[in-house]
């Protein structure tokens, strides 16, 4: 079509009346945020030249994409949920804050209501044939590397076939499967007792993978271990680590990959003692530096809609 009408005062107008922009009722940041949105959209469809089909194409795809449950997921694979984590780093860079245990990506598959123990849990209620033995322990401290007594350490992760308890396809796994939570005690120290797990990919025929199949990626993300760590006083942790030689590590369609968050795997023995499923296991040590609160708030906590569960 190659036509250019984005400026002109018919859509000018449109917008506005659309969002009802200049109107004294509504919420005003809603109504700037839409209007925003909206116009980018238009101009995108001005300056790429969108044609009606491809703007329906995207509309049935929104469509699919709330069938299929699917939104979270898309917002890590397209970068936005890493893209909201560079913009908290540079605000923190910004304040003077740049030490503490990185964040990363929280993903779409945490469940509130996981079983609170103290010092130690352990998680792998089901039997994992395929699975060996890992035991993940550390020591929460504040930047000054004194223990944090009351920390909460959440901790959650998929099975050998790369599901998640309560997500899980198959419902073969039960409640709080591989998710667990732990109170340090005054020494700062938490561990989980659990199995090895792999990583995942997106649903093959969901509405993620359907766009990430027309962009040539992959949907696929490293095995790793996801935490919420908080203590008072301080700012929540949101963050994971990968499992050191896994091949995805640099190559994660969901863009969580850091440095820092690649702790080294122990081979061990006597894992039997403690009730492991077998005598040789895998530690990890992974230590957790929490963040003080900036001017008496905690400015990283995000809220977003998340699962619950009874235990």
């Amino acid at each position: 079509m190659s036509v250019k009408v984005f400026q002109t005062k018919e859509v000018q107008d449109l917008l506005k009346a659309a969002t009802n922009l200049e109107g004294a009722e509504g919420n005003p940041r809603l109504k700037l945020v839409v209007h925003r949105l909206l116009a980018d959209l238009f101009k995108a469809i001005d300056d790429l030249d969108i044609t009606p089909d491809e703007v329906w194409a995207g509309i049935n795809y929104l469509n699919k994409l709330g069938q299929d449950g699917e939104a979270a997921l898309l917002a890590a694979g397209v970068g936005l949920e890493k893209y909201l984590d560079i913009r908290m780093d540079a605000a923190d860079k910004a304040i003077g804050i740049e030490g503490g245990t990185p964040r990363t990506i929280e993903g779409p598959l945490y469940v509130a209501g996981a079983p609170v123990r103290d010092g130690v849990s352990r998680i792998d209620i089901d039997a994992d044939p395929a699975a060996g033995p890992l035991v993940i322990h550390g020591t929460v401290t504040g930047e000054d590397g004194k223990p944090l007594a009351g920390a909460l350490v959440e901790c959650w992760h998929a099975n050998s076939n790369g599901f998640y308890s309560h997500f899980d396809p198959t419902g073969k796994q039960s409640a709080f499967n591989l998710r667990g939570a732990v109170k340090t005690g005054a020494d700062g120290k938490y561990e989980f007792r659990t199995l090895m797990p792999v990583g995942y990919g997106c649903p093959p025929q969901g509405a993620t993978q359907q766009l990430l199949n027309g962009l040539a990626r992959h949907g696929n993300r490293p095995a790793h271990v996801h935490f919420f760590v908080t203590s008072n006083g301080h700012r929540k942790l949101t963050t994971q680590f990968n499992i050191e030689g896994d091949p995805l590590i640099w190559d994660d369609f969901a863009y969580a990959t850091r440095e820092e968050l690649i702790p080294h795997v122990v081979e061990k023995a006597g894992g039997g003692a403690f009730g492991l499923k077998a005598d040789a296991y895998k530690d990890i040590e992974f230590n957790v530096v929490l963040t003080p609160l900036v001017q008496g708030k905690d400015n990283q906590i995000v809220n977003r809609p998340r699962a619950s569960a009874a235990v």
